[in-house]
């Protein structure tokens, strides 16, 4: 029996699902499903990290002399307001345009939000194009006729009804519903699951998530909590005698469908540094070269000319001659405004960025490792860190959103994870424990103490033979390194040719005038995504 999961709440539905990206992958290939959709609500922030662990699975197997014969579908799930009620739907992205359908909606619903939400109309939906597939689950009152009147005229053949049973309640009397509701509008049927977690023993830590993202705690959630642990990834004999076949096998097909690969999306460089009619190689090796005549006005040294122009065969090879001369122009702004900044890093073995005049270590007087820097073997992008002076900073950021346009330049992410002491922080308030004992567990714990040591810990409070002691500590441990909410990068900045939200969706950050991607430096460095450092140094402004 051929099945593929198409509707999966990973961790990054924040403080919602309770299973990393990575753990889904894995079981869902264990278990001997054909695909599996990761579906997070308004969000594309954990595909990254389903993409590398089916790419390592498939490396691991590979090597074993095997083959995998398992896709991962990018989706995400939608709660739209109608004025019938809010209306759910799963988009999945069978191609790229249908890609950069959901992320530009994502976009969006997060840009007219507060950090962290996202606020959708049904007429946001009419407005993309149509090439997204869509899932549809009904609310099972009496909207659900307008809603499916309105979503087979937009949709058309693209358009299930999802039928979800999960034994919480009379799943025959819904599956009927289901059924005759779709043969009233002449929709297709598909069987979905509303996964959250990978293993059913994950239950405990999603209802620990559920209270506090609804700041309260697990006795407190009431309804509000899932009545049983039926959303996780079921084995195949499982879902054979619960679901009729047509449906199981429906899902398969629509995996089938999907095509997209993330590896699709390609980053293009701003076009705006190269002069018109110029080439950006040619352009570069000109800089380059006169930058090294006004370094060295008695001469250039052969040997740093000779530097120099291997450096720039190799920056041709690889193509990142965009990528050097966006980094010359932030640098020259700043400059140019008397703002101090400094190149610093690997960028530092590189005799092209002294020339430019991004670093300050001469080639001349050094003996520098170009292939620290930038390496094929390697086959990673190039990452030139600057910083600029910690009180000035905010206007080299203010310079890339007028040159660019809120549309083509937004920072990077940094996931922040749960540690030791905001787990037990955490955890404890969930729990109900009190707020005193919370204090001093979080107080006694220091970031070198070991896992284990969280024993002695619990112990030295009074907690540690309790049956509650041994579920906070367990919960704890669980709930250590997983993803919290996202934060903005120190100053990585992703400045793109065509509009950043078609690759990657932007949301708002909590800071006024800054939007942030989705995506943290890691995702963006699995995709070959190439990303500008501005960073601020307070010790610049010392100098200053």
């Amino acid at each position: 029996m051929d099945f593929a999961e198409l509707h999966c709440t990973s961790a990054f539905t924040f403080l919602t699902g309770a299973s990393q990206p990575e753990e889904l992958v894995l079981q869902a290939w264990r278990q001997g499903y054909r695909a599996l959709a990761i579906t997070d609500d308004g969000s594309l922030a954990g595909v990254v990290r389903a993409y590398q662990a089916r790419e390592n699975l498939k490396k691991t197997l590979e090597d074993e002399g095997r083959t995998l014969d398992f896709r991962l579908i990018v989706g995400s799930h939608f709660r739209l307001h109608q004025d019938r009620g809010e209306l759910r739907l799963v988009l999945l992205a069978r191609d790229r345009q249908a890609y950069g359908e959901i992320s530009t909606l994502i976009t969006r619903g997060r840009r007219r939000a507060e950090k962290g939400h996202y606020r959708l109309h049904w007429q946001d939906l009419t407005r993309i194009d149509r090439n997204a597939l869509c899932l549809w689950l009904p609310a099972g009152d009496d909207r659900d006729e307008h809603h499916a009147a309105l979503l087979k005229a937009h949709f058309g053949e693209r358009l299930w009804l999802a039928c979800e049973l999960l034994q919480d309640r009379n799943d025959a009397l819904h599956y009927r519903y289901c059924y005759q509701l779709a043969d009233r509008f002449g929709l297709a049927m598909t069987a979905a699951n509303d996964v959250h977690y990978h293993r059913p023993e994950r239950q405990r830590l999603q209802e620990l998530l559920t209270a506090l993202r609804l700041n309260t705690t697990v006795r407190d959630l009431g309804r509000r909590r899932f009545q049983n642990d039926q959303r996780h990834l079921r084995g195949l004999d499982r879902l054979a005698g619960i679901y009729p076949p047509a449906l199981l096998e429906e899902a398969a097909w629509i995996a089938e469908q999907c095509h997209f690969e993330m590896d699709e999306i390609r980053y293009q460089y701003p076009e705006e540094v190269v002069p018109p009619g110029q080439n950006a190689d040619d352009y570069l090796a000109a800089l380059a070269h006169q930058g090294a005549e006004a370094r060295y006005p008695d001469g250039v040294p052969d040997r740093v000319r000779a530097l120099v122009d291997k450096e720039l065969g190799l920056i041709r090879q690889l193509g990142y001659a965009h990528y050097f001369l966006t980094v010359h122009d932030i640098v020259a702004f700043a400059r140019g405004q008397g703002i101090l900044c400094q190149g610093r890093g690997s960028a530092a073995n590189s005799a092209v960025c002294y020339c430019l005049g991004v670093t300050e270590v001469d080639p001349g007087r050094s003996q520098l490792l170009f292939e620290r820097f930038i390496s094929q073997e390697r086959d990673e992008p190039p990452d030139i860190d600057v910083d600029f002076e910690h009180e000035r900073r905010e206007e080299v950021m203010q310079y890339l959103y007028r040159k660019y346009g809120r549309d083509r330049a937004a920072l990077a992410a940094t996931v922040i994870h749960y540690r030791t002491r905001s787990a037990v922080r955490d955890v404890g308030r969930a729990l109900g424990v009190d707020m005193d004992i919370i204090e001093r567990l979080s107080s006694n714990l220091a970031w070198w103490d070991k896992p284990d040591a969280l024993v002695e810990r619990f112990r030295e409070v009074g907690l540690g033979g309790s049956t509650l002691g041994r579920h906070y500590r367990e919960l704890v441990q669980e709930l250590v390194g997983f993803p919290r909410h996202l934060s903005q990068h120190v100053g990585g900045f992703v400045i793109t040719r065509d509009p950043v939200h078609t690759l990657v969706p932007v949301e708002n950050a909590a800071m006024p005038d800054r939007t942030l991607i989705q995506w943290d430096k890691d995702d963006l460095e699995s995709l070959g995504l190439m990303k500008v450092d501005v960073l601020a140094l307070g010790m610049l402004t010392a100098i200053r």
